[in-house]
């Protein structure tokens, strides 16, 4: 009886371990998926891609992106002094510059990619790998969070450089020599110019 319980209590105290361990799994799983995807779309390097595939590929490379997420931390206190409606229009806008982006750099897409460590931390995530494109080694992290089951990518850095927090200076530097409806204008224009 005494060995029994024993057991039991080990096995209760290592469930974290393993519960941390399967959403690891499940980080990976859902990122190589993801990248076998684009891969696939994109086919060798000078492939031309019409309209359809295009279109396909901006689904696949930014589905997983929470743009609400990223847009409250590029504003920072600036995000909760808005209300509902100028939220979602900044959110909107930020979101279809981001997408706009990640569509002008797709020989990354094609590197080898080492995943060298996913670390969980109840429902946020730090993704390290290393992208490997004709012998370069470029660094690339994902910041992630676990909302309703789902796992989404709330910043990525590329070669050390991370989108949200690149933009929170940006935003910040217009908001304070311009103001918050410069900068709105300006997110306005970039978005109209851009090809999503």
């Amino acid at each position: 009886m005494k060995s029994t319980l024993i057991l039991f209590l080990v096995l209760l105290a290592a469930l974290p371990v393993f519960a941390e361990s399967s959403k690891e799994q499940e980080i990976r799983s859902i990122l190589q998926e993801r990248d076998d995807q684009i891969k696939e779309l994109l086919g060798p390097a000078g492939t031309e891609y019409t309209d359809e595939q295009r279109r396909r590929l901006r689904s696949i490379i930014n589905d997983m992106m929470d743009y609400r997420e990223m847009a409250r931390f590029a504003l920072d206190d600036t995000f909760y002094e808005l209300d509902p409606e100028e939220q979602e229009e900044f959110t909107e806008l930020f979101a279809t510059i981001i997408r706009d982006q990640s569509l002008q750099r797709l020989d990354i897409y094609r590197a080898d990619v080492i995943y060298e460590d996913i670390t969980v931390d109840e429902h946020t995530a730090m993704v390290t790998t290393t992208a490997i494109l004709d012998d370069n080694r470029i660094p690339v992290l994902y910041q992630m969070k676990q909302k309703d089951g789902e796992w989404y990518i709330t910043d990525m850095s590329v070669d050390r450089a991370w989108t949200a927090q690149s933009y929170r200076r940006s935003f910040q530097n217009i908001i304070r020599r311009r103001g918050f409806d410069a900068l709105m204008e300006n997110l306005r224009r970039r978005a109209d110019q851009a090809g999503v």
